[in-house]
């Protein structure tokens, strides 16, 4: 990877995540590891008295004043936050992207393929299914194991990489609130959270190289949050000749890109499994506490519930990307010829798996 690097040239971002792409490379010394952070790595000051205790609990984080934030040197705008989340929190949110962000009127890639009808109640056909789960991998893969990505809010139309005024449904309440309550930690305060798109990775997914440049203000942060098996996060520069910088990224990890940071390619080659060697990241074992503070967005998941989403996390990662669109004030320009509706993702849009990618052409 350090060769790589050096190398530089013409894409030298692919050369690298073919690197990481592959499934021995067990060379990750070159990763950057936030949890023992160093090199590069420094601490970033985040704006305490924006978010109020009451408001973190709320969201389901400790107060800001017991979070690390990083930066990483030759990335203005790059803020890493390893799991500011209280204990058990972070099990609402895998639930909300299994159980309910999937429903409609939110869009999903298997309404590119399916009936209407027959994607209304992703989680109810696949419930058993998962639960059953054995370790073979030639078991039948459920529906919910067939998800790619969902889209909140204003929905991204994969094919014109654009957003629209008239393909927008209501954005999920608490995931908004979570989302200001960062971004105001991050010195963005007044952030709206507009539009999200959830991506559900495998240990065969990838997330080809893109820039997120399609929101009409590039001023407001981009929050991603992950969820479930770890990954390594690419972040490189603003041409795909730039060898990027390798990171780790774990369960309840926050990455907010800014300023510089915010139209610089990035991707993920690989998702890894929970480096503690368990199934699961013990971050994960916890239920929340009974006494959830008043107006909390947070919401206690049944023992049946937290079963399947346990048994959906041992072999997958999810991540949340929220975005603002529109500056205040600002509109939409007309469009023309189009209909605003989701198609289907280009190579570079969303992550593949590796069975998949066999049947497509020019594919990372």
């Amino acid at each position: 990877a350090a060769a790589l690097t050096r190398e530089g040239g013409e894409d030298a971002f692919r050369r690298l995540f073919r690197f990481y792409r592959q499934r021995d490379a067990s060379d990750l010394r070159g990763v950057v590891d936030f949890s023992a952070p160093g090199g590069q790595v420094f601490r970033s000051q985040l704006s305490v008295s924006s978010v109020s205790d009451q408001d973190a609990y709320r969201a389901g984080l400790k107060p800001v004043s017991q979070w690390k934030a990083y930066g990483l040197s030759g990335y203005p705008g790059f803020i890493f936050i390893p799991n500011p989340f209280l204990p058990g929190c972070q099990r609402h949110w895998v639930k909300q992207c299994l159980k309910l962000y999937p429903e409609k009127p939110n869009v999903c890639n298997l309404d590119l393929h399916m009936a209407p009808e027959k994607t209304t109640d992703l989680w109810g056909q696949s419930k058993e299914q998962l639960r059953r789960k054995g370790s073979s991998k030639w078991e039948p893969r459920s529906l919910l194991e067939k998800l790619r990505w969902v889209t909140l809010g204003y929905h991204y139309n994969w094919e014109t990489k654009k957003y629209s005024a008239n393909h927008h449904t209501p954005f999920p309440s608490d995931l908004a609130f979570l989302s200001e309550q960062v971004a105001a930690a991050c010195g963005f305060r007044g952030f709206q959270a507009q539009a999200g798109i959830l991506n559900y990775y495998h240990f065969d997914s990838s997330l080809g190289i893109h820039v997120d440049e399609s929101e009409l203000d590039h001023s407001r942060p981009l929050l991603s949050f992950s969820f479930g098996q770890s990954s390594i996060f690419l972040l490189g520069g603003l041409k795909r000749e730039e060898a990027p910088t390798a990171m780790f990224m774990h369960s309840g990890d926050i990455m907010v890109m800014s300023g510089f940071s915010r139209l610089l390619y990035h991707a993920v080659p690989r998702v890894l499994p929970n480096p503690e060697g368990t199934a699961l990241p013990s971050c994960l074992d916890q239920a929340p506490s009974s006494d959830l503070p008043v107006g909390s967005v947070i919401e206690h998941s049944s023992d049946e519930d937290w079963q399947v989403c346990a048994k959906y996390l041992q072999s997958s990662r999810i991540n949340m990307t929220i975005r603002q669109v529109l500056a205040e004030g600002q509109k939409f320009p007309e469009e023309s010829g189009t209909n605003g509706k989701g198609q289907a993702p280009s190579e570079d849009s969303y992550h593949e798996d590796s069975k998949a990618k066999r049947h497509k052409p020019n594919t990372v």
